[in-house]
């Protein structure tokens, strides 16, 4: 099972934590993020949203993501699924599932991956606006929440 997806079609959540399940009798817990594109953004309604990524690099900025999952909690396994191109308000954008024997462990790595995700994968955003498209910057919040990490 490929643990990075991107894509851009939507996905099946409820097949990705099947999938993270397996019929393992060990898996005790599977905690899923699942984020959304909302219609606001800074004050502003947004009616869709581009997404880019530098294929490869993204791909290999998320693995080392789950590679340091992995060496800091007891996992049996874990999936990212992105989408890019254009998205709509309601689309689901990415999905973080992770499998362990205790919810603590999925509970951490998940919130793990969603924070390095956010500050550490190439991925950019354009919004339209009324008031015409803009790049989004990051933000301070998600530098703060991987700084809990260290």
């Amino acid at each position: 099972m490929n643990r990075i997806q991107i894509q851009t079609e939507p996905f099946d959540v409820t097949a990705i934590q099947n999938e993270l399940r397996m019929n393992n009798p060990s898996v005790g817990a599977v905690v899923t993020f699942l984020g959304l594109m909302r219609d606001m953004n800074e004050g502003d309604r947004v009616s869709t949203m581009y997404l880019e990524h530098y294929p490869g690099m993204t791909e290999k900025a998320l693995q080392e993501i789950l590679d340091e999952a992995d060496r800091r909690w007891d996992l049996l396994g874990v999936r990212v699924v992105h989408r890019v191109g254009e998205l709509m308000p309601t689309d689901a954008i990415v999905l973080v599932a992770v499998a362990s024997t205790h919810r603590g462990e999925a509970f951490r790595a998940c919130e793990f991956v969603i924070d390095f995700l956010k500050t550490r994968a190439p991925f950019w955003k354009k919004e339209r606006t009324g008031d015409g498209d803009r790049w989004v910057n990051a933000r301070h919040s998600d530098s703060d929440a991987e700084k809990r990490w260290e």
